[in-house]
C-alpha cells in the first residue's frame, strides 16, 4: 500500500478518570498531528482505563464514558482518531456492555467496532461485562481497506493457554483483503511478554499479508502493569519499529519505514522498571506522595527501598530500622548504609522494651510455657504497629517487603511484616530478588554487598537463618514455579527430579497459607501467575495432592462415610 503515517498514542490512563483520560488522549492526538499523522490510534479502553471491573455496573459509569466520547469527537479534525471506550449493548439479549473502539473524524463518530474475543482466563474476566461482536468488518477509508481489532482479537491459539474460541478475527479480516490491520491493546506485562508480542505480530502480519499497527497501554492500575512496547510489523520485514517500554510515548510512524530494532532489556531490567512504574502509578493514582517501609538490613527491604526511591524520589521515602534483642549490629549498619547510599531518611526505633512489655502482659496466661513462634510473631507485629503509626501520622503509603517465596509458604507474619498498602515485590521469588539486586549494583554499590551476600534471616530468635525452616531458595523457587506458574501436580514435580518430602511439604504449605494471602496487601504482577488477581483458590478445601499410595492407605484405614439408601428406591 502507499505510504501512510500512523500516530500511536501509547498513553497512561486511570480507570474512571474520563476528563483526565480525554485530556491525555487529545494531547497525544495533537502531538501526532504535528508529526504529520494521517490517522491516530490509542490503546484498548483508553478513555476508560483498563480494567474497569465492576465499576461498569455503576449507573452513571458508562453514560459518563459516552459523554466524554461525544466531547472527544467534537475536538477531532479530518484526521481520524481511534479511541477505546465502553458502549452499551443495544440488543436486549446478552451482556449489557461492549468493549469498543470508536472511529472519530470531522467532529463525529463515523464507525463503532466491537471486540470479538473476550478473555476469561488468568487476570481477565471480560465476559462478565461485555457482549462479543458478531462480525469483523473492514472499514474503507480513502481507498484503504482497514481492519480494526481490539487486543485479544489478534492472539492466536499458539499463544493462548489452549484453543479457546470458535472465531478467528484475523482470518475473517484477512479474507477481506485488508491493506492495514490496527490493534488497540491493553496487554499487561509479565516476564517474557514483550518478546512474545514481537513473535505474535510477525505471525499476524504474514497471515493478513499487510502491515500491522499494535498500540499498547502504558502504566499501572491496581496489580496490573502495562509496559507499552507498541509495535509496527510488516509481512516481509517483520518488526520494523518498537516503542519504548514502561514510559509514555506518542509518535507518528510511516508504515513503510524501518528503524533499527533495539534489543529488549534483560528480564532483571524489565522487572525493575515495571516495579518502579507500578509503584509510582499505584501511589500517585491513589493520592499518595510518599512511602514508608521497614529496613531490616536484608535484601528484600533493600530492593523495596531502591525501587521506592527511583519511583518517588529520595525525599519521599521514610525508612525505619527496628532492632529487636536478636538483631545483629551488621543488619542495623547495613540498613543505615543503604539509606545513606540512597539519600533517604532512616530512623531507628528499638523494640526491646515493647517486646518485654507484651511478654510481661501475657505472662499470666503463658506461665511455664517455653518461648516459640508466638514470641517471634510478637516482634513482627510490634514492628507492624510502629510502621502503621508512621503511615497514619504522616500519610505515607506503607510498603510491605515480603517476596513471593515467603508468601507462598507462609514464611511471614499476618498483621506483622504483612502490614501495608502495597506488597511491592510479592511476585518476585527470592532468587529473582537476588538477580535484580545484582543488576542494580552492576556499575556501583547501591545496595551494600554485605546485604546481598549474607545468609538471609528473620532475626526473631538467636542465630536464626531462613534455611533452618525452608529448603534452599534455588530448590524452593523451582518447585514453586512448577506448582504455581506451571500448575503441575506434586507427582509431576517429583517426577522432574525433586525430593518427594520437600515437594509435598511445599505443596502443603501453599495450601495451608491461602488464608494469609487473601488478607495480604495487593501486589504487583510480574510473573505469569501472581498471587491475587488471576489466581482464585479456596481457603477451605481438601485437595492435598495425595499420591496413589497415600490414597490407598487412607481408604484402607479411614472409616468411609455411608449414607442411608433403600435399594428399592435408589434409582429415582
Amino acid at each position: 500500500m502507499q505510504s501512510l503515517n500512523v500516530g500511536l498514542a501509547q498513553i497512561n490512563g486511570t480507570v474512571g478518570d474520563f476528563p483526565g483520560n480525554a485530556k491525555r488522549i487529545l494531547a497525544a492526538y495533537r502531538a501526532c498531528l504535528d508529526q504529520g499523522a494521517d490517522i491516530v490510534v490509542t490503546p484498548e479502553l483508553s478513555l476508560v482505563g483498563y480494567p474497569p471491573r465492576d465499576l461498569v455496573h455503576k449507573s452513571q459509569f458508562v453514560p459518563k464514558c459516552l459523554q466524554a466520547l461525544d466531547y472527544l469527537s467534537g475536538e477531532i479534525s479530518h484526521v481520524p482518531l481511534l479511541v477505546g471506550y465502553i458502549d452499551t449493548n443495544e440488543n436486549p439479549n446478552g451482556r449489557p456492555f461492549r468493549n469498543a473502539a470508536a472511529w472519530l473524524e470531522n467532529g463525529a463518530i463515523l464507525h463503532k467496532i466491537y471486540k470479538t474475543l473476550l478473555p476469561t482466563y488468568d487476570v481477565f474476566d471480560e465476559l462478565r461485562y461485555f457482549e462479543p461482536s458478531s462480525e469483523c468488518r473492514a472499514i474503507l477509508w480513502r481507498g484503504h481497506k482497514i481492519g480494526i481489532t481490539i487486543c485479544e482479537d489478534i492472539w492466536n491459539e499458539e499463544f493462548l493457554p489452549r484453543p479457546l474460541y470458535d472465531r478467528d478475527p484475523v482470518a475473517e479480516l484477512s479474507s477481506q483483503n485488508i491493506d492495514l490491520l490496527l490493534n488497540l491493546s491493553a496487554s499487561p506485562f509479565h516476564v517474557g511478554k514483550p518478546a512474545m508480542r514481537r513473535t505474535l505480530m510477525e505471525i499476524v502480519a504474514k497471515q493478513v499479508n499487510a502491515p500491522v499497527i499494535y498500540c499498547n497501554s502504558i502504566g499501572a492500575n491496581d496489580q496490573l502493569i502495562f509496559d507499552g512496547h507498541s509495535l509496527v510489523a510488516t509481512p516481509t520485514a517483520g518488526i520494523t519499529y518498537q516503542f519504548s517500554g514502561f514510559a509514555e510515548d506518542c509518535r507518528t510512524i510511516s508504515i513503510n519505514s524501518q528503524a533499527p530494532l533495539a534489543t529488549l532489556a534483560s528480564d532483571e531490567e524489565q522487572i525493575y522498571h515495571a516495579l518502579v512504574l507500578g509503584l509510582r502509578d499505584y501511589a500517585t493514582k491513589c493520592g499518595f506522595t510518599s512511602v514508608c517501609l521497614g529496613l531490616s538490613g536484608g535484601i528484600d527491604s533493600a530492593l523495596t527501598a531502591v525501587i521506592a526511591t527511583d519511583a518517588l524520589g529520595a525525599e519521599n521515602v521514610h525508612g525505619l530500622t527496628m532492632p529487636s534483642p536478636y538483631s545483629s549490629s551488621g543488619s542495623i549498619n547495613d540498613s543505615i548504609a543503604l539509606a545513606e547510599n540512597l539519600g533517604i531518611r532512616c530512623d531507628t526505633l528499638p523494640i526491646a522494651e515493647a517486646f518485654t512489655a507484651i511478654k510481661n502482659t501475657m505472662s499470666p496466661l503463658f506461665s511455664a510455657m517455653p518461648e516459640d513462634v508466638t514470641e517471634e510473631n510478637m516482634q513482627a507485629r510490634i514492628r507492624g504497629v510502629l510502621l502503621m503509626s508512621l503511615s497514619n501520622k504522616f500519610g505515607h503509603l506503607l510498603l510491605t517487603t515480603g517476596n513471593k517465596s515467603e508468601l507462598a509458604v507462609g514464611y511471614c507474619t499476618i498483621y506483622g511484616d504483612m502490614c501495608g498498602g502495597l506488597a511491592l515485590i510479592s511476585d518476585l521469588p527470592k532468587t529473582t530478588v537476588y538477580q535484580v539486586c545484582q543488576w542494580i549494583n552492576r556499575e556501583r554499590e547501591i545496595i551494600p554487598w554485605n546485604t546481598i551476600e549474607k545468609l538471609p534471616s528473620a532475626e526473631l530468635r538467636p542465630d536464626q537463618k531462613d534455611q533452618d525452616t525452608l529448603p534452599p531458595y534455588d530448590v524452593l523457587d523451582e518447585i514453586l514455579r512448577l506448582l504455581i506458574e506451571e500448575q503441575q501436580s506434586t507427582e509431576d514435580v517429583i517426577a522432574a527430579g525433586h525430593e518427594e518430602s520437600i515437594v509435598r511439604w511445599v505443596q502443603r504449605r501453599i495450601d495451608m497459607n491461602e488464608w494469609k494471602r487473601q488478607q495480604a496487601a495487593p501486589g504487583l504482577r510480574v510473573t505469569t501467575k501472581a498471587f491475587g488477581i488471576g489466581r482464585r483458590m479456596p481457603i477451605v478445601q481438601r485437595f492435598p495432592g495425595w499420591s496413589l499410595r497415600e490414597l490407598r492407605q487412607r481408604l484402607q484405614t479411614d472409616r468411609l462415610m455411608t449414607l442411608p439408601c433403600d435399594d428399592r428406591t435408589s434409582r429415582r
